[in-house]
Parts: C-alpha cells; structure tokens; sequence
C-alpha cells in the first residue's frame, strides 16, 4: 500500500503550488480548483487568501528542500 502525501506541487503551479498539490492529491482538475478557490475567495471576504498562504506554509515542497 503506497502512503499519498499532501505536498506542494512544484510543475502544476501558479504562485506556491498548493492548488496543484491538492488537485494532484484527490485526482481533480487544477485549473477548475483554482477558479472554484477565487471564487470562494471573493465570496467570504477574501478569507480563502488567507487560508492559502496558511498552506503555503504549512505543506510541504514536493521533492523536498534544495539548495541552489
């Protein structure tokens, strides 16, 4: 049984790659993701960029961490 992590994607992104890495993780669309995530977004006052950059920080880097 292979164990699936909530990671950032690091090819399917616009900004962090947390959009990409939920889609990524439960098989949806990313680009109907995002557009359904502005739209939450601008419906509850903008709570939803908040909770992005919540993410941003809190999931982690597909692939790991390198340094350049």
């Amino acid at each position: 049984m292979v164990q699936r992590r909530l990671l950032r994607s690091v090819n399917d992104r616009w900004l962090a790659g947390v959009c990409g890495g939920i889609a990524d993780y439960f098989g949806w669309n990313s680009d109907l993701l995002r557009l359904v995530w502005v739209v939450l977004s601008v419906c509850t006052a903008f709570c939803g960029g908040i909770v992005y950059i919540v993410l941003w920080i809190l999931m982690p880097r597909e692939g790991g961490y390198q340094i350049s």
